[in-house]
């Protein structure tokens, strides 16, 4: 617990620390007149003050107590362990502890919060009702039986009580009602590999020996790899379609970069190994349909062997080359000299920046959420957070074209990791821990969300005349938390802005999942020996509650469309013009919205019923910050119906507590029918001053290229929505901040500079302190709740099984 504690005294340091608290007062502005270079009425003539001696403040968050409980608050250590002893008590259950269960027994795969619904979260928020009761959401993995399946139930109320506690299928979230329950086609996974995939490369051990030197046996001393297609395909049976992988030399990460281009085909339809077939191989876009008829053809005249992907340093992440001038030096960074400007309550996960306040909520499957984000004191939206991603592949080999990983069945959760401070957040951040639940444990990550404010580096506002100058800093806040799901990072972004904005801002690295070269060039770039670039979307989904002023509600939008006007005053001559068109979304009938050419079209969320001084309806709008995306492949044969939320930019829905969620986790195991089908959600609902939801995918068509090797970065592979004020203001609110100045000049001397009451820094700031120690990077802390010992917790590096 030792970082834990490191942790808990920076909160506490920032107590002691005086700063500015909020305030209706507004500073007046400061006005510098200067006279032969020296300065008047007690403020400087154009050189800053000196630092003094004194230490800056300690850069955590100033203390601040939630208004209200986190209705959203993951649950207690107490709670979890007190679901899971009244699970294992329920007989009918048949429950085994995960660390004694083998293939054919009942597990807990789940124990979390049931996020309450929204009618009660309101009522309670906005001061009319109680807190809404707390429930478990519970996941079992049901594997006793010829037909396994996952099964959601809800558990409750809490405290658990044997008089009041209740289980029961959870169902209303889903649109396919089968008792909570979806089917399980992993349930084998360990068999899978020891009595099939295993055997299956033993059978030509001799040609994976000559072709790469090496094997896959499930031994200590294996070279190579084998994995294969998700979802799996769900046609004539349960198929698969793995292929062989050489497996890194060193420590680094490289798998994915390592294809070998030599495929098999299995149908693994039922429980039972001894019933599943081998039906076919592929190499260099060659089928044979027999393991017999390959080996034939591998030890005929003019069988011709392609080169294999081998590791070295080209895979890997360490640096390599040319060091460029200068880099040795200590590059620029970001410091907060008079300590932090916003305040967190880290036990309620609330957070306070400027006119902005908001919850932070936080789930194995899908990461992080906020919730009741409020600016001015008004809640402008109700949720804001990831639903699913969607990595969907194409190539000319039957692993790639059969791939499309829906992630959440992995968990964004489960993989946002400690972060590297000064890397991943500036060195001042201040941090927060998430937890997820997995085997009869809870996992904390330390340090996994951080909180900071910067400066964007270019100012929000500035003009010049002849006289004078002004500018305004364009200083903004942002949450971040990255989730490492397989071989990509996602780096996920909300920044809040001085004039009511928020963007959402997701940033993609890590390896790419590549593609053996041979014959794959309408597929991608070849961008090393033996490898392709495969081309793919990345398509991510989020959910947007918009509450503004109350939750009745309408999207419009506004159109910039050209026209030929003949105006009183144009002499009888037609003007080439444009104008705005104006129309509603009026029902789901009409929900389903792309961005139109030209970035013609901006979407808007408006109360009809409250305008401004104008007469205009305030509202939000949302445009993308940077290119965004649908899935390419709308009818596609690997999602069928488990995905219906990538096929369009933006979506409308009316909100209902029956429809939290744009995806399940599980989708993929019924793919034709799953547990939600997105489409669903569209019946014709009026959307005219209702409770709205909207929907909206970032992403980016990714076609790999050599300057994706050893990883993809940030810096390219990102997408960005913004939430903009429409008439919702009187005016700018980033005339508000005092982080501006105006200069005035004149025959090319300076007159006056006016500062506005900003405070200046003083005290010196010993860079070396700042520096975060990079070797107390720790890894989870874990508490076992099944036995449950609140006082024995233990780390745990390797936390994800």
């Amino acid at each position: 617990m030792k970082h834990t504690v490191s942790f808990l005294s920076l909160w506490l340091a920032s107590i002691f620390v005086i700063f500015p608290q909020f305030t209706d007062a507004r500073p007046q502005p400061k006005s510098i007149a200067f006279r032969n270079g020296r300065q008047k009425n007690g403020y400087h003539s154009g050189t800053k003050r000196q630092l003094s001696g004194a230490s800056c403040a300690a850069p955590a968050a100033q203390s601040i107590s939630a208004p209200d409980i986190n209705p959203w608050a993951s649950l207690s250590d107490d709670e979890a362990a007190s679901v899971l002893k009244w699970l294992f008590g329920q007989p009918t259950l048949n429950l085994t502890a995960t660390a004694d269960a083998g293939e054919w027994d009942n597990t807990v795969l789940l124990v979390e919060l049931m996020e309450p619904n929204k009618t009660d979260v309101i009522s309670y928020l906005d001061g009319n009702g109680t807190a809404p009761s707390r429930y478990a959401h519970v996941v079992l993995d049901h594997r006793a039986s010829v037909d396994p399946y996952y099964q959601d139930l809800l558990v409750g109320p809490l405290p658990v009580s044997n008089v009041t506690t209740r289980m029961q299928p959870l169902t209303y979230p889903y649109t396919r009602q089968t008792e909570g329950k979806i089917r399980n086609l992993d349930a084998d996974s360990n068999t899978l590999y020891s009595e099939w995939l295993y055997k299956v490369s033993a059978s030509i051990l001799d040609i994976t020996l000559d072709l790469f030197n090496g094997s896959v046996l499930g031994l200590d001393n294996d070279t190579l790899d084998v994995w294969g297609i998700d979802p799996l395909w769900q046609y004539d049976g349960v198929i698969r379609w793995d292929t062989f992988w050489s497996l890194p030399t060193t420590e680094m990460d490289s798998g994915t970069l390592l294809p070998l281009g030599l495929f098999f085909k299995s149908n693994v339809t039922g429980r039972d190994p001894s019933k599943w077939t081998l039906d076919g191989w592929l190499y260099n876009d060659i089928f044979y349909a027999t393991t017999d008829e390959f080996r034939t053809a591998y030890y005929s005249p003019g069988f011709e062997k392609l080169p294999m992907n081998i590791d070295g340093e080209w895979a890997w992440t360490d640096q390599a080359g040319d060091i460029p001038p200068l880099d040795t030096n200590f590059p620029p960074m970001s410091v907060a000299p008079s300590g932090s400007r916003y305040f967190a309550d880290p036990e309620q996960k609330y957070v306070k920046w400027m006119d902005f306040e908001f919850y932070i909520s936080f789930s194995r499957d899908t990461g992080m959420h906020l919730h009741d984000i409020r600016y001015k004191g008004e809640r402008i939206i109700y949720e804001l957070g990831l639903q699913e991603a969607l990595a969907h592949y194409a190539g000319n080999d039957p692993v790639q074209s059969g791939t499309a990983y829906l992630d959440t069945y992995y968990g964004f959760g489960t993989y946002a990791f400690e972060l590297v401070k000064g890397y991943d957040c500036p060195s001042h951040a201040t941090y927060m821990n998430t937890t997820f639940y997995t085997a009869e444990t809870t996992h904390t990550h330390i340090d996994s969300i951080c909180l900071f404010e910067v400066d964007s580096n270019y100012p929000i506002q500035r003009h010049s005349t002849s006289a004078y100058v002004s500018a305004t800093k364009n200083i903004f806040f942002t949450v971040r938390t990255v989730c490492t799901v397989g071989n990509y990072d996602y780096m996920f972004s909300y920044e809040f802005h001085m004039d009511g904005s928020i963007n959402v801002n997701v940033r993609a690295s890590g390896y790419i999942q590549s593609a053996f070269f041979a014959k794959n060039g309408d597929y991608g770039y070849q961008i090393h020996d033996a490898l392709s670039g495969s081309m793919h979307d990345h398509v991510l989904n989020f959910k947007i509650d918009f509450d503004i002023l109350g939750t009745a509600n309408t999207m419009t939008t506004s159109t910039n469309v050209p026209v030929s006007e003949v105006y009183p005053w144009s002499d009888g001559q037609t003007r080439n013009t444009m104008k705005l068109q104006r129309t509603q979304i009026t029902n789901e009938d009409e929900g389903k919205l792309d961005w139109t050419s030209n970035g013609a079209t901006q979407y808007i969320i408006q109360n009809l019923d409250q305008l401004n001084e104008y007469g205009n309806p305030r509202g939000y709008r949302i445009l993308p910050s940077s290119p965004t995306i649908h899935v390419t492949i709308e009818n596609s044969s690997n999602l069928v119906n488990a995905a219906q939320w990538a096929t369009h930019d933006i979506f409308v829905t009316r909100q209902h507590d029956t429809e939290p969620r744009s995806a399940y986790p599980y989708n993929t195991q019924d793919v034709a029918n799953p547990a939600i089908n997105f489409n669903d959600f569209f019946d014709g609902e009026s959307l005219l001053q209702e409770d709205i939801v909207v929907w909206f995918n970032l992403g980016m068509h990714h076609v790999p290229h050599t300057g994706d090797l050893p990883n993809t970065v940030f810096s390219t592979a990102h997408s960005g929505l913004q939430i903009m004020p429409l008439n919702y203001l009187p005016r700018d609110p980033s005339r508000e901040t005092v982080n501006q100045v105006r200069i005035q000049y004149a025959g090319g001397n300076t007159s006056q500079v006016v500062e506005f009451g900003q405070q200046e820094p003083t005290c010196s700031i010993d860079v070396e302190s700042v520096q975060p120690d990079l070797e107390k990077y720790v890894g989870d802390v874990v508490i076992r709740k099944f036995p449950y010992d609140p006082n024995n917790p233990y780390f745990e590096t390797d936390s994800i099984e």
